[in-house]
């Protein structure tokens, strides 16, 4: 059941709705003095918004330490999530809350679901500003759902019968390494956690690590029941690169080994075309509000698409992940011979 937007947590507070931004939730003078325990309290009126929106930034808790941020973050998600398979690696600031993903300041990181490739993905994301950018820097929001009606239906309906596959080769210069992304540098349990995900994996002659992994493109919202467009194919697809480290890349590694790109379930390449359509249509739903020192945020994973826009530092926003969502697998498209 949805909150009316009437329904605030406590008297005081005021939530802001204007075209082209996400709900801000103002908090009373109060809570800026024990933001733990207003998270505490106001939890379920706070999860009801967030169910309503899809997402919702709240204004005025003041934080500014990451052990603060953790706190807050626990009494709003108890149990919060342990990454595996990040593609860019993080520093972990407090048990279950990280950096922000190791990414150019200068360029931008594409609409996407977080770790929507991934077994088990997040279906609630916690971000916590302890330090706005100078300029720059939102993590700007797209519905799922607008953004999948808005797509060319043939394209939709190709992703929805084969699913989406993401290949990844890890490289020890370039984005996370095999033992950073999967928490250990044992290759029997790399390979027990391949096994147990459905990923196809090959250990390279010089102790690399390519891994395919076939997914849903199209899921369900677990609470309302719509259809979601629910991926990370153009974000994670070589097009989306800058043409100058793509082609670096391809030079050095060759074109079957980069360190990330996406496909078409069956295998067929994605050409640039459809990964700047996917990207012109989340820009066209794109909302966004810039961070303010002390800002939280809650995105519902699977309704929001979020990315991470160009900035001028510092920028310090910490991310926790929460309440993961078990997708049915997509059938196999191609022979899991895992070695």
């Amino acid at each position: 059941m949805s909150l009316p937007t009437s329904t605030l947590p406590t008297p005081g507070t005021e939530l802001d709705m204007h075209p082209g931004k996400p709900p801000v939730l103002h908090t009373s003078v109060h809570a800026r003095g024990n933001a733990p325990g207003w998270a505490a309290e106001h939890r379920h009126a706070v999860r009801s918004l967030v169910t309503e929106h899809g997402a919702l930034l709240i204004r005025g808790l003041a934080l500014q330490e990451a052990d603060q941020a953790g706190a807050v973050l626990y009494h709003l998600a108890p149990g919060l999530m342990t990454e595996r398979e990040a593609f860019a690696p993080r520093r972990t600031r407090a048990p279950g809350l990280y950096s922000s993903t190791t990414w150019p300041a200068n360029q931008p990181m594409c609409m996407h679901h977080e770790l929507s490739y991934t077994h088990a993905p997040p279906s609630l994301l916690l971000l916590a500003c302890l330090a706005a950018p100078r300029t720059g820097g939102a993590t700007a929001l797209a519905d799922a759902t607008a953004v999948l009606d808005a797509l060319p239906p043939d394209l939709v309906q190709r992703f929805e019968e084969e699913g989406w596959l993401l290949t990844r080769t890890y490289h020890d210069e370039i984005g996370a390494s095999w033992a950073e992304s999967f928490g250990t540098d044992d290759r029997t349990a790399v390979e027990d956690y391949c096994r147990a995900h459905r990923i196809e994996f090959r250990w390279l002659p010089d102790g690399g690590l390519h891994t395919r992994q076939r997914r849903r493109a199209v899921v369900r919202h677990p609470v309302s029941g719509r259809r979601c467009w629910f991926n990370q194919i153009a974000f994670l697809n070589e097009w989306t690169m800058a043409p100058e480290v793509r082609e670096y890349l391809i030079d050095v590694h060759g074109p079957d080994r980069l360190p990330f790109t996406t496909r078409f379930g069956n295998g067929d390449p994605i050409g640039e075309d459809v990964v700047q359509l996917i990207n012109t249509v989340y820009e066209r739903h794109t909302v966004r509000e810039p961070w303010q020192d002390g800002d939280l945020m809650l995105v519902d994973n699977v309704r929001m698409a979020h990315n991470r826009e160009p900035f001028e530092p510092p920028r310090d926003v910490v991310v926790a992940m929460a309440e993961p969502l078990h997708l049915a697998p997509c059938p196999p498209a191609f022979d899991e011979n895992a070695r």
